[in-house]
Order: structure tokens, then sequence, then C-alpha cells
């Protein structure tokens, strides 16, 4: 899990309406099945992605690596169970989702100056390598890796150890 701060929390997620298109269903969906993780750093400090994400009404479980969330109610096809950067993408059919569609279910901004409550000059990596589009327009993927630093210092660009998981 992430430890620090977040840097919002999943309190303004949306809670079962459909989104961009993102429909929440009372189980997960298998039909396109992918993980990316998203870390942000606001002024080289991590601030973590809260669980809850895309889960309405979660039901913690605790496992032997911390919380684990379902839902009682329903997950969007995307969503967060943990706190670890995993954005989990389980929809009944494959389909293109960006970063913008994850910060909308969230109720966060991100545009080019802004990271949820956060603001200022924005340095994006895509499996370690410099983005310099909108970062709205990122499309999840599997075993993607996204960092984004807002302000400085820049953190080296990280990534998962996706062998090590079981996703």
């Amino acid at each position: 899990l992430e430890e620090g701060p977040l840097l919002a929390s999943a309190a303004s997620a949306a809670s079962g309406q459909p989104v961009d298109g993102v429909q929440c269903n009372t189980n997960e969906q298998a039909g396109h099945h992918v993980h990316t993780h998203l870390a942000v750093f606001v002024n080289g400090k991590l601030r973590p992605i809260p669980a809850d994400i895309g889960i309405v009404a979660p039901l913690p479980q605790q496992t032997a690596d911390g919380a684990f969330d379902q839902a009682s109610q329903c997950y969007y096809w995307l969503h967060v169970h943990a706190q670890d950067g995993v954005i989990h993408i389980e929809s009944p059919a494959g389909h293109t989702y960006t970063l913008g569609d994850f910060f909308d279910l969230w109720g966060q901004q991100l545009n080019g100056d802004r990271v949820g409550p956060d603001q200022g000059p924005l340095v994006v990596f895509v499996n370690g390598t410099r983005f310099r589009g909108d970062p709205r327009t990122i499309v999840l993927g599997s075993h993607l890796d996204i960092q984004i630093d807002v302000g400085s210092p820049v953190v080296a660009p990280k990534s998962v150890d996706w062998s090590a998981t079981s996703l």
C-alpha cells in the first residue's frame, strides 16, 4: 500500500449514475480486465490515490496485504480496491478508457496544470517516458505505469514490478 496523505478523498466519487459512458454494475465485469498504476507526487512527495474510487458503498475486507474493498452496491468499470494506486479496468467489452474518465468518476479535476486539489506545473510520465500531451487523454492499458508530478522537485519515474503481483 502507498503511504502518505491522500491526494483527495473518494467522497466526491460518483455514486452509481453513469459517468462518461462508464456504467456501475452489481458485479465486476470480466470481458475486458486490465490494470494501470497511477502515482501522483506533489512537490516531490507521494500523494496516494484512495481506495473506493468507483466502488459504491464499499465493504473493506482484510487481507495479508491490508484492506481490499468490495462493493455492496456496484462497481464502475474503472475502480480502485486498495490504496495501492492500481486502477482496475473491468468492463463487459474492450473499450478505450482514459485517465480523464477516471478523474471524472473520482469527481476531481485533471488538466494541464491541475491534479485534484493541487495546482502547478505538471510533468507526466507513461512507462517512464515523458508525456507532453493533455493528461486527460492518456489511455489506460494493461500494466501501464502513469506518474504525474505537480510542482518540484520532479521525482524520477518509478515503475511497478507487475511480475510480483497477481494482476
